[in-house]
């Protein structure tokens, strides 16, 4: 009876060791942050001088051109 219980143990102790119940959980957190991070990044440059000057004059020349 007593081996019985020790091997209870040493089961139950197995099974915590490989359970990956909360990866799922850790996953979706870590790639919560990085997607702030890159937003943040983006944010940023789209948001710098050169980029907006850029821009305005891409859509100045869309705007008119002559058909």
């Amino acid at each position: 009876m007593r081996d019985n219980i020790f091997q209870q143990i040493r089961t139950r102790a197995v099974l915590l060791a490989v359970d990956e119940t909360g990866m799922s959980t850790v996953e979706y957190a870590i790639g919560t942050v990085a997607a702030a991070a890159f937003g943040a990044v983006l944010y940023t440059v789209v948001t710098g001088d050169s980029i907006t000057a850029a821009l305005t004059g891409i859509i100045g020349r869309a705007l008119n051109t002559s058909a």
